[in-house]
């Protein structure tokens, strides 16, 4: 497997991080749909005098059409290569962008949302993926990790955008506030072009010739990119020895009878892979972030701010506090570990989301008057974000990317995205019923049960995968490992 001593492991190989960076870009555009949409739907409510109903379908309609997206997303990277789904994803944001800005009435509006949603799904879906594929071992937690600052950068950009454009007329203000990313997607759409395949890929398509040179470009020296090689053709039952640039890979090594394998039959190992998948991307919004990202100045206006251009400043805190988290993260992953990192976060999650319960629900009930009750609130907002960010948002992209071995990776994970997304959608689609229902800060509480499930979750279900190969996985997802990983 791949050697320690002969790959430096403080040290990332500058073609792979580049490599990495532009595949992120990606992200940074899902990420400004995602944050700008928070204080854009404040004046598309204005202009259209929409109900909260339709104002929820709004903002969860783009994660239930990225369902869509992700599912198609893994099959069509088996079939086209990964760089080139990432140009259709490019494609499909910057269509959904141009149809948003021009928004002449809400079906329009939710139309292009939901174009933009389906590139959404693949976005989610590819990018941790191609990150995962193109580093080393060493250097994959950090790498792997680039898609969410992505999407953190966005966020953030997309707030900015929100408090930058909000000057201008409301017919106005609020189009090019969603009409602009068509700009990145189509610069991404023309600038992945020039980055190469992964080796993975390349491999499973049978073309080593190439597969081998680009091992040597992202590996740190030859030795590596042999070893690195080795292993990838023997995880797809490739003699090692094999000298040819180009060999027949036989139909049911591809992706024949894959999601048969993957659902129906998989074995012990496959099945305890697709639990930690599929569950660590079910948890990632069931614990309530999209509520915080998308109704933060709901939130806010709850805590007794009610000055929309204030709430939208208090939003842009929000977007510094995930990207601030998230930059420390990405140094810590391979430091101290995935499972370490997902235990202090969620921990963290649990005591933050049932003081923002309370202190919300004080604040609300004080009509508030309790500028104590306020400040909390908006304290344990930013805290929850923060302890969210420096963990189980990162790791979760992390790992899902990392733990499929090559024959399930791109299905697999896409079935962990259309977990994630329909999670997303259900939690932005339902937060202003809930509230409503049994007030924001019962909503918080809700969330902060889940929390606890989630702790149990990756206790029992998440063993550590910090340095190891991506041929080594399968390995560690037996019942012996995993009990020697939950003792550790």
């Amino acid at each position: 497997m791949e050697n320690d001593s002969i790959e430096n492991p403080t040290k990332v190989n500058k073609y792979a991080a580049a490599c990495a960076i532009v595949a992120s870009m990606i992200s940074i555009i899902f990420g400004y749909d995602t944050g700008v949409m928070s204080g854009a739907m404040i004046f598309v409510k204005k202009e259209f005098h929409i109900n909260d109903h339709k104002t929820e379908v709004l903002a969860g309609i783009l994660n239930l059409c990225a369902l869509i997206g992700s599912l198609c997303a893994g099959r069509t990277s088996d079939i086209i290569g990964r760089r080139n789904t990432i140009v259709i994803a490019s494609v499909i944001f910057l269509l959904g962008s141009v149809i948003m800005g021009y928004g002449p009435n809400y079906p329009v509006l939710l139309f292009g949302r939901c174009v933009a949603g389906v590139g959404v799904g693949f976005a989610l879906m590819i990018a941790p993926v191609y990150s995962a594929e193109i580093s080393s071992a060493k250097s994959r937690g950090f790498l792997t990790s680039l898609p969410e600052i992505g999407i953190s950068t966005g966020i953030l950009l997309g707030y900015l955008s929100n408090y930058i454009f909000s000057r201008l007329p409301l017919h106005l203000g609020w189009r090019i506030m969603l009409g602009i990313a068509a700009i990145p997607s189509l610069l991404l759409a023309v600038g992945i072009l020039k980055m190469p395949e992964t080796p993975r890929w390349l491999v499973m398509k049978g073309r080593l010739g190439e597969a081998k040179k680009i091992l040597y470009k992202v590996s740190n020296t030859p030795e590596e990119a042999e070893i690195r090689f080795r292993d990838i053709k023997e995880a797809m039952g490739i003699d090692v020895n094999c000298d040819e640039d180009v060999v027949q890979i036989h139909e049911s090594k591809q992706s024949h009878g894959v999601w048969k394998e993957l659902l129906l039959r998989p074995t012990p190992a496959l099945r305890w892979i697709l639990i930690a998948g599929v569950g660590i991307h079910f948890f990632e919004h069931a614990t309530g972030i999209e509520a915080v990202i998308l109704y933060s100045h709901k939130i806010f206006a709850k805590a007794g701010v009610h000055d929309t251009r204030k709430q939208i400043l208090a939003t842009v805190g929000v977007g510094l506090t995930k990207f601030t988290a998230i930059v420390i993260s990405t140094f810590l992953v391979d430091k101290v570990g995935r499972r370490k990192l997902l235990l202090f976060s969620v921990i963290g999650m649990i005591c933050t989301l049932a003081g923002l319960g309370t202190f919300l629900t004080l604040a609300e009930h004080s009509g508030g008057k309790l500028i104590w009750a306020l400040v909390l609130s908006i304290i344990t907002t930013y805290a929850y974000v923060g302890f969210f960010n420096v963990g189980l948002a990162p790791v979760t992209w992390v790992y899902s990317a990392e733990i499929y071995p090559l024959r399930y990776r791109a299905l697999g994970n896409g079935l962990g995205v259309a977990v994630n997304r329909l999670m997303n959608a259900t939690v932005s689609m339902t937060f202003l019923t809930m509230s409503n229902a049994i007030t924001i800060g019962g909503t918080f509480f809700l969330f902060c049960a889940v929390s606890v499930v989630a702790l149990l979750f990756v206790i029992f279900f998440c063993p550590e995968t910090k340095g190891r190969s991506l041929e080594e996985m399968e390995s560690i997802f037996t019942r012996r490992k995993h009990v020697e990983d939950t003792i550790k």
